[in-house]
């Protein structure tokens, strides 16, 4: 049976008839309402380049939509160092329903925040029967600041969801508690295994259960050993669940290098730091202010948290702690919500470090109903004892809740774009945050702003100077500006930092490489390889440097391995392609292009690749739609214009290969392809002058062009120039020896004199 608080200390509003359902509905109304009223804005809001490019808008497995192909994948991968299908179809969905518009994406965030809110208010209703302390619960958890993130966020999804699956689990769980029997517990089960597929932190629900199964559902009335046995007996399956999600994504985590070492985070600093992060988010609870997308953690600039912030939190969590489990039989809603708050935050507290990051206002999504629930009995227990008027209580409430709003509403401008975001992380935490200076140095370039953003860049490196990821990151935004030396210095400060890093091998390698050092570059890579055999980036990138030193099997071999490690690698099969097609493969060449284009059908260059290929095996129509397509897709691609004009060419339209040549030209004047072919499509319409000068432009910028000094030669013997189109005919054999058409025309020539 349901617990209920003495009628000595209820509270004054408990006069509301609590039988009547549909005055709950109009609180769920109002609420709803009001959460749109402080969140709406989300709505024309962008995505922003922390986490929801790896998420949504960058992830070429969402591009798709809801295909078989991308189910099969949500399944089956620990993208982005998690195993989290569930997360993954709803993003699914949202692409497959509205494309990567972030404002439908958000609003489906603010959507499920609101069925959120109204399932904690009916199923709190359910199980205490006290109307206005649920909805009091349900408004503080909805208006909440430290929420906005969870909402705001896309990436976030995550959050939301896996709430809305563990508050209907909660549901369920109080409607089998009430009548027992296996459909309703199957149903619990389901409902949890969904949740924990959305985001395993919900693997505490189990211990939640045995909490709610105390107060306020009553299961329990006294401490008594083989009736908790029985009840923890009925949890093992939610407990197996748990205990094989906490396997899984420990293993995502340690794949995708989420997982922090205990020589880089000690043990000792992470245990203290759970006890300031516990304190850290209770305070922001009562005192909501300087939130931020991104708290670094202290161990990266100042060693750990000072004494006495850990002494301090050690003794309030330790009295919190100690009252609140004095009052387990009186006021267990004390109890309840208090170990609540402490068990659910367990997963996220930093004793596993995953990233680093210090806390983060998306962990108290769920953690928080515990103090809450406190607050509100707590508080209505409180005024019924000082027999506070009912409109004098009615009225504290409200303030309290209109101030939560005001200050959710102001935290919300903060997620407009990467620039608002970033900037008032930085104001919030003096600076010393490495992730809000090189997010906001990346939002910079990519504006244009190169200039503007090193300075952050360089802040970044100031406020993690001994994390290793902090300089792998700025290194690849400086080789991402053509800057390979300062990339160099930082990623070989990384190594040291981390010298087990395989991803900071690969990222050297191909700094190293694109400076010319490809001895070097290779054993980076292969000690990428070495420390990661599932690296598939190492073997791509080992690949493209064999190509070019000539080793073309060996390149073919890792562009494989690359592939049987992760077939979706779109860049992996466009270059696989590529030396495939050199190689006269032209089959093989073109399955891997149409899989390529298959994972990411808006890469030009994959689909000009494709039309190369297709027209080499003479089926010009549709080499012809995919050259469109490229330029469709990208205007300035030159080299689709030059492969289009080529086509024109053998299909004799000298007329449009003219223009299509002369657009390839306007974009990269040096194109000596595009000069080449120009000037023969000049050629077949008597423009042998100008012709001349595009084969001279040609050999101006690559003089070691033996087929443009043969093309050269034809059109000066044409002018009557004979003795200058011997020498060309003779510069193109010394160049090329034995090159048939250059010896065919230099007798020619040599007769005709």
């Amino acid at each position: 049976m349901a617990y209920r608080v003495p009628r000595k200390s209820a509270s004054p509003t408990r006069s509301i008839d609590s039988s009547r359902f549909p005055r709950q509905y109009l609180l769920a109304l109002l609420l709803v309402a009001i959460i749109v009223v402080v969140f709406w804005r989300v709505a024309g809001y962008e995505f922003v380049n922390y986490d929801d490019d790896q998420y949504v808008y960058q992830n070429p497995h969402l591009r798709s939509g809801l295909s078989w192909e991308g189910i099969t994948w949500a399944f089956t991968s620990v993208y982005a160092s998690n195993w989290h299908p569930v997360t993954w179809l709803s993003h699914l969905l949202d692409v497959q329903l509205f494309g990567l518009d972030a404002g439908w994406h958000h609003c489906i965030n603010l959507l499920l925040h609101c069925a959120n809110a109204v399932l904690l208010l009916l199923i709190l209703f359910h199980m205490t029967q006290a109307p206005w302390r649920s909805a009091f619960v349900a408004a503080l958890f909805a208006l909440h600041p430290l929420h906005v993130e969870s909402v705001a966020w896309i990436a976030e999804r995550k959050d939301v969801l896996s709430t809305f699956f563990l508050l209907l689990t909660i549901g369920a769980y109080a409607r089998y508690a009430k009548r027992p029997c296996r459909a309703r517990y199957l149903i619990v089960v389901a409902l949890f295994a969904l949740g924990l597929m959305s985001k395993p932190m919900l693997v505490t629900l189990p211990f939640v259960l045995l909490l709610l199964d105390w107060w306020p559902l009553g299961r329990v009335t006294r401490f008594d050993g083989e009736t908790l046995a029985r009840l923890i007996r009925e949890k093992l399956p939610l407990l197996l669940l748990s205990l094989a999600s906490s396997v899984a994504t420990y293993a995502a985590q340690v794949k995708g290098g989420a997982v922090r070492s205990l020589q880089a985070y000690p043990l000792g600093i992470r245990i203290a730091h759970a006890f300031v992060s516990y304190a850290t988010y209770a305070i922001k609870t009562v005192w909501p202010s300087s939130l931020a997308v991104f708290y670094q953690h202290p161990w990266l600039t100042r060693g750990g948290d000072p004494d006495w912030q850990v002494a301090g939190a050690v003794i309030l969590i330790a009295a919190i702690s100690f009252l609140a489990l004095r009052q387990v039989r009186r006021r267990p809603y004390l109890t309840v919500g208090w170990l609540w708050y402490l068990g659910t935050l367990i997963p996220v507290i930093g004793l596993v470090q995953a990233g680093s990051q210090s806390m983060a206002d998306k962990y108290t999504y769920v953690p928080l109903i515990g103090l809450f629930v406190m607050i509100a009995w707590g508080g209505s227990e409180v005024l019924a004892s000082l027999r506070t008027p009912t409109k004098i209580a009615a009225a504290l409430g409200v303030t309290l809740l209109g101030s939560l709003a005001a200050a959710s509403w102001f935290q919300v401008a903060h997620w407009q774009n990467n620039v608002t975001l970033y900037t008032h992380a930085l104001q919030v935490t003096a600076h010393l945050n490495w992730i809000a200076n090189y997010n906001l140095g990346r939002a910079l370039e990519a504006q244009g702003k190169l200039e503007e953003s090193i300075p952050y860049y360089l802040d970044a490196l100031r406020a993690a100077p001994n994390d290793a990821r902090a300089h792998n990151n700025v290194g690849s935004a400086f080789a991402a500006q053509g800057k390979f030396d300062e990339a160099i210095r930082l990623y070989r400060e990384a190594l040291r930092l981390d010298p087990k890093y395989a991803e900071i091998h690969d990222n050297l390698g191909n700094a190293l490489a694109a400076r010319g050092n490809l001895d070097e570059a290779i054993s980076h890579y292969r000690e990428a390889i070495r420390l990661d055999p599932k690296c598939a980036d190492a073997y791509r990138n080992l690949g493209n440097l064999l190509i070019s030193r000539g080793e073309v099997e060996n390149a073919i071999a890792n562009y494989r391995l690359a592939l049987s490690i992760d077939s979706d690698d779109v860049l992996t099969h466009n270059n696989l392609g590529n030396v495939l097609a050199a190689q006269g493969n032209i089959d093989e060449a073109i399955t891997h292009f149409r899989e390529a284009l298959r994972l990411d059908p808006k890469y030009a260059e994959i689909h000009d690749n494709l039309g190369n290929a297709l027209a080499a095996r003479g089926n010009l129509d549709e080499a012809v739609n995919h050259y469109r397509e490229a330029l469709r897709l990208d205007p300035k691609c030159a080299e689709a214009y030059r492969d289009l004009g080529d086509l024109l060419i053998k299909r004799g339209d000298a007329e449009n290969a003219i223009a299509n040549y002369r657009l390839a030209l306007s974009i990269e004047p040096d194109d000596v392809l595009a000069h080449n072919g120009l000037a023969n499509a000049l050629i077949r319409q008597g423009n042998i002058d100008e012709a001349i000068a595009n084969y001279r432009e040609a050999i101006r910028i690559n003089p070691a062009y033996a087929e443009v000094y043969c093309n050269l030669g034809l059109a000066l013997a044409k002018r009557g120039r004979i003795d200058e189109a011997v020498t060309c005919f003779r510069e193109a054999l010394r160049l090329k020896p034995g090159f048939p058409a250059a010896l065919q025309y230099l007798e020619l020539a040599l007769g005709k004199k």
